[in-house]
């Protein structure tokens, strides 16, 4: 007589189950009976399985109250922003506006700059002499998200953007980030000042970030921008640089 996966020992099951790929486990496992959906709705098989995959920190957490979420949250978990770092021309970057000169992307360090403190980062986008702008829109449900997710679970939504000026110019940054409904309303926004950085500056590569959390049900998609100018009004790129942006939904 075959031995009935039914009569293993429920943690020698949920050892099994923490094999197979999480979709599988929601979509198929859970259909085939009672016990599995319980096992598969349940905690155990989920802290397992981010065991398995090193997704850590929330043991700790006593809010972890859905662990089948921070998994699926710290398995998608990447920078949604496309092209951060202008490795491909302004591709992805929409409603751009060319003030000036218009955007230019450049080596790093570039002329009067600095190194950027990630190895990894090798390009920049530099601004002109009149506000240059650009956006990026990022469909969260395109991008695995789904609406009950953000609904019920609302994640934080972390923002990071980095810019600097170079030594010989003075320049504007501005962030503007919003979060928005199916109709793309705003559900909630993020609107840096106006930074200035002044003409004899050293150059630093600045992080800014913000971090929308309770935000409320039906944010559908986020909309980062960002821009800047000099403040000299130079022909050429002396405005503010921009690169290594990012979007991330956190566990």
């Amino acid at each position: 007589s075959s031995l009935s996966m039914e009569s293993l020992p429920e943690p020698v099951l949920i050892r099994i189950l923490a094999f197979l790929p999480a979709v599988d486990l929601v979509l198929g496992c859970r259909l085939v009976c009672c016990h599995w959906k319980n096992l598969v709705d349940g905690a155990a098989l989920w802290i397992l399985k981010c065991q398995q995959e090193g997704f850590t920190g929330a043991e700790s957490e006593e809010s972890t109250e859905n662990w089948q979420n921070f998994y699926f949250l710290s398995k998608k978990r990447k920078n949604l922003i496309k092209n951060p770092c202008g490795d491909e021309e302004l591709e992805h970057w929409g409603e751009v506006e060319n003030g000036g000169d218009g955007w230019k992307i450049e080596e790093l360090p570039g002329d009067f700059g600095k190194e950027f403190p990630s190895e990894e980062v090798h390009k920049y986008f530099v601004t002109s002499y009149e506000w240059c702008r650009k956006a990026q829109i990022i469909d969260l449900r395109a991008e695995g998200y789904w609406e009950e997710l953000m609904d019920t679970t609302q994640p934080k939504i972390v923002i990071k953007d980095w810019y600097a000026g170079r030594r010989d110019a003075g320049c504007l940054y501005e962030l503007c980030v919003k979060l928005l409904s199916e109709n793309e309303d705003v559900l909630a926004e993020h609107k840096s000042e106006t930074i200035a950085i002044p003409q004899d500056n050293d150059a630093n590569w600045t992080e800014i970030s913000h971090t929308f959390s309770n935000y409320g049900p039906g944010v559908r998609f986020v909309r980062f921008e960002h821009g800047g100018q000099d403040t000299l009004f130079w022909k050429g790129w002396y405005g503010v640089r921009v690169t290594n942006s990012s979007v991330m939904v956190e566990p």
